[in-house]
């Protein structure tokens, strides 16, 4: 904008020149003075433009005049500004950064995973993806002193750093299982180190996948399932415990219904229920003929509390 302004201010200067020739005619003056008068009027309007600058949601924008960044910083909204200044626009939102080894997934084409040593001296591959965003107050420091290619200057380094420092304090299996939180814990106060004072706030690490070499996995696949077969032995012992006990209650329930009733039953209780059962024959609608063997009290003849 100011190159367009400083190009228009040439322009008047040299009509401004040419008007004051003696060959000029008077129409000419008079075309003259109206060109002068439409590019005053666009200065005026670059002018104010110059001055408005819209900072987008999300963004922040750095003031540098002369080539000298200055401290102030302008959100996001319309802000005016010295005409004469350059404002640098910053994203300030979470970003993410990959580190794959699928092609076309992280931000380096091709298999870009980061291989680490582990304590046990196993060659690991380590997917990394890592949230960071902008200081927005910091943003004329980290400017000033890192630039805009912050990602390949800070974040990717320190990344990579961190993990292969990190990673040889823990075995290939504590990565790959018990002890993977652990395992993010430190390699997220290590990059937090990191980016201390460089205006970049970490905000996650998410460790995507982790490659072990062939017969390490299978080995650690195999033990994590002889754990879930003993898991699984466990329960499955302590079910039968239980369904004996349960058998074991229920036995001694039916013995002791069986013993209550045997002490119980008496003649004159065989007798009722006997003339009962006679008595719904006789309603019945079914032609049917029930001979029982009794005695002459009408005792129904049965085998009772003989030993």
């Amino acid at each position: 904008m100011f190159t367009i302004f400083f190009i228009l201010l040439i322009v008047v200067v040299v009509l401004t020149i040419v008007k004051k020739q003696n060959e000029v005619t008077p129409q000419a003056i008079k075309s003259i003075s109206l060109a002068r008068v439409i590019i005053l009027v666009a200065m005026a309007i670059v002018l104010m433009t110059s001055a408005l600058v819209q900072i987008g949601p999300g963004h922040v924008g750095v003031p540098i005049l002369f080539g000298s960044v200055q401290d102030n910083v302008l959100k996001s909204g319309l802000n005016f500004v010295n005409p004469l200044v350059e404002v640098q626009k910053l994203d300030t939102r979470i970003q993410a950064y990959t580190m794959s080894g699928v092609k076309d997934e992280g931000a380096v084409q091709g298999d870009d995973a980061i291989t680490s040593l582990s304590s046990d001296g196993l060659s690991l591959k380590l997917d990394v993806t890592v949230w960071f965003k902008l200081s927005e107050n910091e943003t004329p420091n980290l400017l000033r002193s890192i630039g805009t290619d912050y990602i390949e200057k800070i974040v990717r380094p320190a990344t990579r750093t961190a993990l292969r420092d990190v990673t040889v304090m823990f075995t290939a299996t504590d990565i790959y299982s018990s002890k993977r939180d652990d395992f993010i814990s430190e390699i997220t106060k290590n990059l937090e180190k990191s980016f201390a004072g460089k205006g970049i706030l970490l905000e996650k690490i998410l460790l995507r996948n982790v490659e072990l070499p062939a017969r390490v996995k299978e080995a650690i696949d195999e033990k994590i399932a002889a754990e879930q077969r003993s898991q699984q032995m466990v329960y499955t012992l302590q079910k039968e415990k239980q369904e004996a006990e349960r058998k074991k209650v229920e036995a001694g329930g039916i013995a002791d219904a069986q013993r209550i009733i045997s002490n119980t039953i008496n003649p004159q209780y065989l007798q009722w229920k006997y003339i009962e059962a006679l008595k719904e024959l006789m309603n019945s609608k079914n032609n049917t003929i029930v001979i029982t063997p009794y005695d002459q009290k009408l005792t129904p003849l049965l085998n009772l509390n003989q030993k």
